[in-house]
């Protein structure tokens, strides 16, 4: 929000000095990020042209001898082609940086003439687009003084920084009643005075969607005459970074600014028929006042006339009926928009506008009416013309809202003890009203702030006003012992899992947690409990099931800028509904190219390979051990999701039943979905669905010693069918005697004819501990023989022959 310091004197009478009023606008949450004080305009001073003769290399150049007041005549060569003697305009001197042409001047020569410096032009000072000639001022212009001060420019502009539950402030009125409220002065100009018509308005007003639009306020004035807006008027708009178009356009914009309230015009002249507020149709199309066409739909709201659709209802009018030069009935309108709808129609249509900024925010009811009185009042000043009675449609009149307020409640929440008398008085002079004298009182809330809702946001009211700065500082209180755990197991699994994944070389990245929908069914999702109701764009519309879509499109935005080798990784949560239950914590990676651990490029046995099934599940194991998971009995089988390459994935599974991630390959079709390429695998952990660690045992436990009798281990070879997993095999291994056998591993795994059709060899060792005795060759066959009938029960397998 922009405003000069002048605009807001029209609203606050007060002495305060600029850095005293950026001050107070800081400390009651209206914080300034910059104050322009037109320092680029002070170099300029009044000048006059005392002679103007032809340049001698130059028909289009002149030669000028220039009185600035300094005593002795510069000259200067101009090519303006209203340069004369005698005209009085605006001038730069060497060393003066002009902000139109970005331009520092110094001493030069043009065509062989020295030039000590410049006559400007309006657009040269950046005050319109006009630079057909140099700036001609009145005889009487003081020569030798500012020229900024003579035309009113050295006025500073403020912008603050509004947070969007400050609709109030979005008005310099709004903004010099909290200036008035902090004791900073006195506010004035609040109240509007009504201008008498003559006759109904003879467009009406019908609202097919009430819901959409509570009230419809329009007035026509017959006979202006419409052209540019006064140079104060122009000036402001300027200096907030506002173009002027026509002194009808302008004054919406001025009202819009200066009270926070947006209105429309129309040409009365190309209405057809009445208007109608209504929602969007099929096939509607309008083309706006920024010159593009937009198609609209029913979620929207717009007002027509028998022609089709005249505007976007709070978002932009049409061009069809915008005032032009030659506007000479004009109708204004001032209208209350449902916010939610205002913000969608502006999000779905990807149009800003400041109408958009203020009704999606939230404007005051009341001032609907006082808005068009306002409007009408600046367009009889300005243009002329004969009103019409305002007709008002819809507006039931605002009903405020009371909330019952504790004073206690300040020093509760705030910590600051503020007196009652004091609290009730910053209330009051906020514009809240207060029925109640005891310790709590009933407070009802001002048209303008739809923000306050309950005692928390009063007692916000009265802190801000109060001032933060009178919190006195208090040191933390020191602790005696040692404090106990703080972080949650999950906030240390997180930190964990990141940690060991950058160790691996992986780079950490943050995506958006909405994804477009086809990359959504793409993995698992695309259900109606995971689509937004309102997106902040189209191709945000669902929540990620899955953090790999972000990552692999990461991973292609940076090959498309030449980094093809990249490893990226996220710890973040998922989604699989709508409620606390469906949200995931999970640790996703992808690797793309040659981004192995050793990293892209050359290795030192040649050039690196691509990256694949086992790099991703080197990353999985890793992180999961990171997590403390038990990665010695992890098992890996088939079955990965479908967004996975079938035969070049794998799920880590603890036990028959919790799955502990994925990781592969992904599949050709789910790359071609996703628009990315290359060599690329990656994996997905599930934090939180790791065990979680068991309790520390309250009595000290006597360590497991170590066994004094030599390891010894034992070859097998069975031949099983092909469709057998060398897990299940040596699972079944182990699971012979788990006292006595302390590892299983696969050394050889052979297929051929030999075997018979469909059959084929695995080869374990595995590993014997003995614990209480050294065992004999009689012990060792007979756990030889319950591991051939273990392997045989649960996979059908022999031994090899």
């Amino acid at each position: 929000m922009k405003f000069t310091l002048s605009w807001l004197k029209d609203h606050l009478e007060t002495d305060a000095t600029l850095e005293e009023i950026v001050e107070r606008l800081t400390s009651i949450g209206l914080e300034v990020e910059s104050v322009d004080d037109k320092a680029a305009l002070k170099p300029f001073v009044i000048a006059k042209v005392l002679t103007a003769s032809r340049h001698p290399d130059a028909d289009k150049l002149q030669v000028l001898t220039v009185d600035t007041g300094a005593g002795t005549p510069i000259q200067v060569v101009c090519g303006a082609p209203n340069a004369r003697a005698g005209l009085i305009g605006a001038f730069a001197a060497p060393g003066a940086y002009v902000p139109g042409i970005d331009v520092t001047l110094s001493v030069g020569k043009i065509r062989g003439v020295e030039s000590h410096g410049m006559m400007c032009s309006e657009r040269e000072l950046q005050l319109s687009d006009e630079h057909n000639g140099i700036i001609d001022l009145p005889a009487d212009a003081p020569v030798g003084t500012s020229f900024a001060a003579y035309a009113h420019l050295d006025d500073p502009v403020i912008e603050i920084n509004l947070t969007p539950n400050r609709p109030d402030a979005t008005s310099v009125h709004g903004i010099a009643r909290d200036l008035a409220a902090s004791g900073l002065g006195t506010l004035k100009g609040g109240a509007v005075v009504a201008v008498a018509g003559e006759g109904d308005c003879p467009v009406k007003v019908s609202i097919e969607a009430p819901e959409l639009c509570p009230g419809f306020a329009l007035r026509l004035v017959r006979g202006v005459k419409n052209g540019p807006s006064p140079k104060w008027m122009q000036q402001r708009l300027l200096a907030i970074g506002l173009r002027p178009i026509n002194a009808l356009v302008d004054i919406t914009n001025y009202v819009t600014f200066d009270r926070g309230r947006p209105l429309h015009v129309f040409d009365a002249r190309k209405v057809a028929g009445n208007l109608v507020v209504r929602r969007g149709r099929e096939g509607d199309k309008v083309q706006a006042l920024d010159g593009r066409e937009y198609v609209l739909t029913p979620e929207m709201c717009v007002i027509a006339d028998d022609n089709g659709v005249e505007s976007i209802a709070g978002v932009m009018g049409g061009e069809h009926s915008g005032c032009d030069e030659n506007t000479t009935d004009v109708l204004i309108e001032s209208a209350l928009w449902a916010p939610l709808n205002v913000a969608r129609t502006g999000r779905t249509l990807g149009i800003i506008t400041d109408a958009r900024y203020r009704f999606e925010r939230g404007v005051d009811p009341e001032f609907m009416v006082p808005g068009v009185e306002l409007a009408t009042r600046l367009v009889m000043d300005l243009c002329g013309g004969q009103p019409t009675r305002t007709d008002v449609v819809g507006y039931a009149g605002h009903a405020a809202k009371v909330v019952s307020f504790p004073l206690s409640e300040v020093k509760r929440l705030t910590g600051i003890e503020v007196a009652k008398a004091e609290s009730l008085d910053i209330l009051t002079r906020l514009g809240f009203g207060i029925s109640g004298n005891g310790d709590v009182v009933d407070v009802s809330v001002p048209s303008w702030r739809p923000d306050v809702d309950g005692k928390a946001d009063l007692v916000e009211e009265v802190m801000r006003i109060h001032g933060v700065d009178n919190i006195a500082p208090q040191p933390l209180g020191a602790h005696d012992a040692v404090n106990g755990k703080i972080l949650t197991t999950l906030q240390i699994r997180t930190r964990s899992a990141r940690r060991a994944l950058a160790v691996r070389g992986m780079m950490e990245a943050v995506t958006w947690s909405f994804i477009p929908a086809k990359h959504a069914e793409l993995f698992g999702g695309g259900q109606e409990s995971l689509k937004l109701s309102n997106p902040i764009a189209s191709d945000m519309s669902d929540m990620r099931p899955s953090l790999l879509p972000g990552l692999m499109a990461a991973a292609q935005r940076n090959a498309d800028r030449g980094l093809g080798d990249v490893a990226l990784f996220e710890v973040s949560g998922t989604y699989e509904g709508d409620t606390a239950e469906g949200q995931r914590r999970v640790a996703a990676g992808v690797r793309r190219g040659t981004a192995k651990l050793e990293g892209p490029g050359r290795n030192w046995s040649g050039n690196a390979g691509n990256v694949g099934v086992f790099d991703a599940k080197a990353d999985a194991i890793a992180a999961l051990e990171a997590c403390g998971a038990p990665v010695d009995r992890l098992q890996i089988e088939t079955g990965a999701p479908d967004w996975y390459h079938p035969g070049r994935s794998g799920v880590i599974k603890l036990g028959p039943k919790v799955v502990l991630g994925t990781f592969g390959e992904f599949h050709p079709k789910t790359l071609e979905g996703l628009d990315v390429s290359g060599p690329l695998c990656g994996f997905e952990v599930y934090v939180d669905a790791i065990p979680e660690p068991k309790a520390k045992p309250t009595k000290t436990k006597p360590k497991l010693e170590l066994s004094p009798f030599q390891a010894v281990k034992r070859d097998f070879a069975f031949v099983v069918d092909k469709a057998v997993e060398a897990g299940t095999l040596t699972r079944a291994a182990l699971g012979a005697d788990k006292k006595l056998i302390t590892g299983v591993s696969v050394f050889d795994i052979f297929e051929g004819a030999a075997l018979g059709e469909g059959k084929k060899s695995v080869a374990i060792e595995v590993t014997i501990q003995p614990v209480e005795k050294t065992l004999t060759d009689q012990d060792f066959e007979a756990l030889a023989a319950k591991i051939v009938e273990n392997v045989k029960k649960q996979t059908g397998g022999a031994l090899r022959s």
